[in-house]
């Protein structure tokens, strides 16, 4: 009868030490999962503003994509996501210290933001991309983005390049502009 007294002893140790470990992880996670959090970087400030008046913000379906959405790998692959964040946190934080707020150039990395996206990232969001009945052109490119001939693979931001992080005066609401639905925009 004693003999089982000890793994439960062990079992209800290491669950009272999970537990906290466990929320306070998860709860800075969510903390730092948010686009004021990475705007409380000088160096962020600019893209968190440019972001702020893109249509990745303002549109007429009332979604939002914030930071995480497409700087990151899909939440559904969680260990990918959590090293991913955790790996561009150190980065950034590291970067600061180091060469300094100044220092941080912000074509630079953008280049190598487009650089580093997937289409998959994109399509977290924009799944429907081949249904677009009153724009012929764009589906026809859509499709050879998505089934594309061998050596001639595209990336989402080899078209929509400048969507998100360009200096506006105004918040860009594509659905308040001029014959927005005749623009092809």
């Amino acid at each position: 009868m004693k003999g089982w007294i000890r793994p439960v002893v062990w079992i209800a140790f290491g669950i009272v030490l999970a537990f906290p470990l466990f929320s306070m992880l998860y709860y800075t996670m969510v903390r730092t999962s948010t686009p004021q959090f990475c705007a409380s970087c000088h160096e962020i400030r600019f893209a968190y503003n440019t972001w702020k008046t893109s249509s990745h913000v303002n549109n007429g379906q009332g979604a939002v994509a914030d930071c995480m959405d497409c700087h990151l790998p899909a939440p559904q692959d969680t260990v990918n996501f959590f090293y991913m964040k955790t790996a561009h946190g150190i980065r950034d934080v590291v970067l600061h210290f180091v060469k300094g707020s100044d220092a941080y150039d912000h074509a630079v990395q953008r280049e190598k933001a487009y650089a580093s996206f997937k289409n998959e990232q994109c399509q977290k969001c924009h799944r429907n991309i081949l249904h677009i009945p009153d724009r012929r052109g764009a589906m026809l490119a859509h499709r050879s983005v998505l089934y594309p001939m061998p050596g001639y693979e595209k990336r989402c931001v080899d078209c929509h390049r400048d969507l998100v992080h360009n200096p506006r005066h105004f918040y860009d609401y594509k659905q308040l502009r001029p014959n927005a639905s005749l623009a092809g925009l």
